[in-house]
């Protein structure tokens, strides 16, 4: 299958959302595999997004998050819940957007060039099986428009591979 991703300008980000949440339907059409569709998931947002250093997710195993596929310079490997962007957005179960993530008490700088962030949970009827990390070199890249977005595209993810989600948070 050939896969053709497309960077969008991002001057019109519902249309631009709505476009990228088209592509991630079709890559992930009829494939459930948990790490295929993460691989592919975050390599369509580093692609597709502007002004972006880092995206990929981080997976709870036994109450922390370790990092799963992403796109971008190495990462933290393990983020305890409630530490860092990722741990909280983790811990509180909500979408956070950080416009300045030096100003974020208790930042985790895996890349220093990071200047701004924006993370997803990923939650399956409520469990919390993870999120989904997107960091930018530039400060307020994100705000309430990549944050809504972002989200469709999480739960497109989630929708994909509802078996092996499953199968992750007993892990």
């Amino acid at each position: 299958m050939s896969v053709t991703t497309t960077r969008y300008p991002f001057t019109d980000k519902p249309a631009d959302y709505r476009r990228l949440a088209q592509q991630l339907e079709a890559l992930l059409a009829g494939e459930t595999d948990l790490i295929a569709n993460a691989a592919n998931t975050a390599a369509l947002l580093f692609d597709a997004l502007p002004a972006i250093n880092w995206a990929g997710f981080y997976f709870l195993r036994s109450g922390e998050l370790v990092v799963g596929p992403f796109q971008g310079k190495p990462a933290c490997v393990r983020i305890p819940l409630g530490r860092g962007v990722c741990g909280s957005a983790a811990a509180e179960r909500r979408t956070l957007v950080v416009p300045d993530v030096q100003a974020f008490a208790g930042h985790i700088a895996c890349d220093a060039a990071s200047r701004s962030e924006i993370v997803v949970p990923l939650l399956d009827a409520g469990t919390l099986l993870g999120v989904l990390d997107i960091d930018s070199p530039q400060p307020a890249r994100f705000d309430a428009a990549d944050a809504a977005g972002l989200e469709h595209l999480a739960a497109l993810f989630m929708a994909a591979t509802p078996a092996a989600a499953r199968a992750l948070s007993a892990a």
